[in-house]
């Protein structure tokens, strides 16, 4: 194929001319073979010039015929049927404009040599160019990536036109769960089924495997996502189904097989009235606006339109970030970056009492177990005590809807961040038992397990880690965790908010949990990549379990008790869980701060574990600088 290299790189006017020369070939010998077949031989009308006027005049008409149809400004590459629709077209006028000249210029012509003379046409001009482009897309597939496309549908069928359109993969072949497809053909390429997969990989050395699957539930995309798991192929997916509808599907908009995908839950549809109840219309603040579920937060709440929408945030970069972002959003919301830290009731107090502040998501919290093991008087402070005050400052400035974002490590915690949020939830819990008689504020607590792509999450840190090789740190080898995504959890929170009745603590239904050693697995085998172990030292990325980080469980929980009820909401439970009065609740949070203030590591860790939160530490005082100053004592000793 090298040696059309110089025809594959001709300008395209130039191709064009070549193009018509041909054509003006291929019409002179249709019109000189038909004339052969009816009468067994031209002899008798070769050298008659009125036939050679005949068929210069048809040529002209034949040639003004394809221009006007498209067919010089068709890209061979591309060539579709309805190139061949256009040369027919025009294939049928030249056969009907050499009746008209014949009759003009008074030559015999016999009634079938029209027929004939389009039937050599269509077959002439029609196979050139089938040839050229066969030629041409075996030419180009040359060095091109060989995948697969799962999914024979609409969308398969169109990612299938646009990856053929590409210099970088070719379709091997496609895969489909329906088995009236099998062994069918879309545009020349073969649809197998499921079970054909290893052989169709090693046959064709497949390095990628397309999902064409947009409307499928997430459950089927997990059963398929599963099966591929098991070979050493990289899956892809397009985009979601509008962009394929609308025909802007494109090669560059492949992307990663989303994590939530392998969790294989559907998600379920969204209660509007629940998600507009606390929020149209009103005056709306997020604490921790620029964190994970924060910025999330935020971004479903512009949807329902707030009067006003307050972004309380301690870090300057983050309020930028998350400003600047809304902005482009929304053009209709007021919009309003506060920075301010929770454990400054007065600066809370002033920003909801100046916006009229109708409801409160409180996600501002330090909620990294290792670096709150750390620094256990700051994670003490910000916490506890900075939930408290935001409370207390939502109850005087009138705010009638305060919703907590909890966590599930607030349940039986084994570290100090659980701890500090089982506390910030006692807190409400204390708050609450006032309401109707002290207060009109409504609290209520919603508790969740991880979310996917937040700061700090698993999942970033080992996609980093493939892409640079492994190896990928996982701590125990049965280590599980609930996992949801970030928008739904924000959604969920927001529904759970409206539902409150005054201290609720709100539970979400996580879903199955999933075992992080084999989410790792699942990631190096959707990458392309092969594990590497004892069973298979020569793979790509090792697995390293480097052991329980301080505080951290290998099983985490939602409930503390049984009593658990449902709500309206299929993913909204409630529970009923052990709770504080307020002047108990007051005393506690005294002798919390005033340990956090003087630094008293030992006493901070007694109050809680005399505190009804269930902590069962794993390891010691963790500490760092009172770790350090306790080495300087006993080396001074």
């Amino acid at each position: 194929m090298l040696s059309l290299n110089p025809i594959w790189a001709m300008p395209r006017p130039a191709k064009r001319v070549v193009s018509i020369v041909v054509d003006v070939i291929f019409i002179f010998v249709s019109f000189w073979t038909a004339f052969y077949s009816r009468m067994g031989s031209i002899q008798n009308y070769w050298f008659d010039s009125e036939y050679w006027y005949v068929l210069v005049s048809v040529t002209i008409v034949t040639l003004i015929a394809f221009a006007n149809t498209g067919l010089y400004r068709a890209i061979l590459r591309y060539l579709s049927l309805q190139a061949v629709v256009t040369i027919a077209f025009g294939a049928a006028i030249s056969a009907l404009s050499i009746v008209l000249f014949s009759y003009y210029f008074q030559i015999f012509l016999p009634r079938s040599v029209p027929v004939i003379y389009a039937t050599f046409l269509v077959c002439l001009c029609g196979g050139a160019r089938l040839l050229v482009r066969f030629l041409l897309s075996d030419f180009l597939v040359t060095g091109r990536v060989p995948v697969l496309i799962y999914g024979a549908g609409k969308a398969g069928r169109q990612l299938y036109n646009v990856v053929s359109q590409s210099d970088e993969y070719r379709v091997a072949a496609f895969i489909d769960d329906n088995r009236k497809m099998h062994k069918t053909t879309i545009q020349g390429v073969t649809v197998f089924r499921r079970k054909y997969l290893p052989r169709l990989i090693d046959k064709h050395n497949v390095e990628k495997v397309l999902l064409a699957m947009p409307s499928a539930s997430r459950s089927e995309r997990k059963s398929v996502i599963e099966l591929l798991s098991d070979y050493p192929v990289e899956v892809m997916t397009i985009p979601n189904l509008s962009d394929i509808v609308n025909g802007e599907l494109q090669i560059d908009q492949l992307k990663e097989v989303a994590i939530e995908d392998l969790l294989g839950r559907d998600q379920v549809a969204p209660n509007q009235a629940l998600l507009e109840k606390n929020i149209k219309g009103k005056a709306v603040m997020v604490t921790g606006a620029g964190g994970s579920i924060g910025s999330e937060l935020c971004r479903q709440i512009i949807k329902h339109q707030p009067r006003v929408l307050i972004l309380f945030e301690a870090s300057e970069y983050s309020l930028y970030r998350i400003d600047r972002e809304l902005r482009q959003l929304t053009q209709t919301v007021e919009l309003v970056p506060i920075m301010g830290n929770v454990q400054s009731q007065h600066r809370l107090e002033q920003t909801m009492s100046a916006y009229k502040v109708d409801t409160v998501y409180h996600a501002a919290a330090y909620k990294h177990v290792p670096m709150v093991e750390f620094n256990v008087a700051e994670g003490v402070q910000n916490n506890v005590l900075g939930t408290y005050r935001a409370a207390c400052a939502a109850i005087e400035a009138g705010v009638s809807s305060f919703v907590l974002i909890s966590t599930d490590k607030a349940v039986r915690p084994t570290n100090v961040m659980g701890t500090t949020k089982r506390l910030a939830e006692l807190g409400l819990q204390a708050l609450a038992k006032g309401y109707q008689t002290d207060h009109n504020t409504l609290f209520s607590m919603v508790r969740f397990g991880n979310v996917l792509g937040s700061s700090g999450s698993v999942i970033p840190l080992f996609k980093a880690q493939i892409a640079k090789g492994g190896p990928v740190t996982v701590t125990h080898k049965d280590i599980i965790r609930y996992f949801m995504t970030i928008p739904e959890a924000a959604q969920l929170v927001i529904q759970a908010g409206a539902m409150g009745k005054g201290g609720d603590v709100f539970v979400l239904d996580m879903g199955e949990p999933v075992r992080i050693a084999e989410l790792a697995k699942n990631l190096i085998h959707l990458s392309g990549l092969e594990v590497k172990d004892i069973h298979n030292p020569d793979g790509d990325i090792e697995i390293l379990y480097t052991g329980l980080r301080p505080g951290e469980k290998l099983f985490e929980e939602l409930l503390i008790g049984d009593s658990v009820s449902k709500t309206s909401h299929d993913r909204i439970m409630t529970a009923s869980e052990v709770s504080m009065e307020q002047d108990e609740y007051n005393q506690l949070l005294d002798d919390l701060l005033s340990a956090a203030q003087d630094y008293d590591q030992p006493k901070l860790r007694q109050l809680m574990l005399d505190a009804p939160t269930g902590f069962v530490p794993t390891d010691g005082i963790g500490d760092l600088v009172w770790a350090q100053a306790n080495e300087n004592k006993s080396q001074t000793n």
